[in-house]
């Protein structure tokens, strides 16, 4: 199952010339990390984010922390490679990273891919996914929509 949805992650990647290795919907990412205990799932947003928001519920050894940008402010985290080295030493483990909406996972997968990692894999539409018509986000897309096990903040 895990190399079907991967090859499918990968095919999306040049269908769509991603500058990494693919991106998986949030449903496949989840299927991913049941079915290989070696996946890790990066979450690049703040600590705040994950603080206040809430984050995704997977085992403590497939779930890193590394801060794409820093809270308050939002500069960048000069340090995100570094961390992510220290976080994710082999370069060969299959990387899916996550933000809010999917836009600073495809940063880092992008980055992490210039700096010699081979499976750098975007989940589509984030944690919280897009605003609805009334501005709010977690029903259009995203982990928290596809109803994908999270804990609240």
């Amino acid at each position: 199952m895990t190399t079907n949805l991967l090859d499918d992650a990968q095919q999306y990647g040049m269908d769509h010339n991603l500058p990494y290795a693919g991106a998986v919907a949030p449903e496949d990412a989840w299927a991913l990390l049941q079915a290989d205990h070696k996946i890790i799932l990066v979450d690049v947003r703040t600590h705040a984010e994950r603080d206040w928001v809430g984050r995704v519920s997977i085992p403590e050894a497939q779930h890193q922390a590394v801060q794409w940008s820093l809270y308050p402010g939002g500069a960048p985290n000069p340090e995100f490679i570094a961390q992510l080295k220290a976080a994710v030493p082999d370069t060969d483990t299959v990387i899916l990273f996550l933000c809010r909406s999917g836009v600073r996972s495809r940063h880092g997968a992008k980055l992490a891919t210039e700096h010699g990692y081979s499976q750098c894999y975007d989940i589509l539409q984030g944690f919280e996914g897009d605003k609805d018509v009334h501005g709010h986000r977690k029903t259009v897309g995203g982990w928290c929509s596809a109803a994908l096990p999270w804990l609240g903040a």
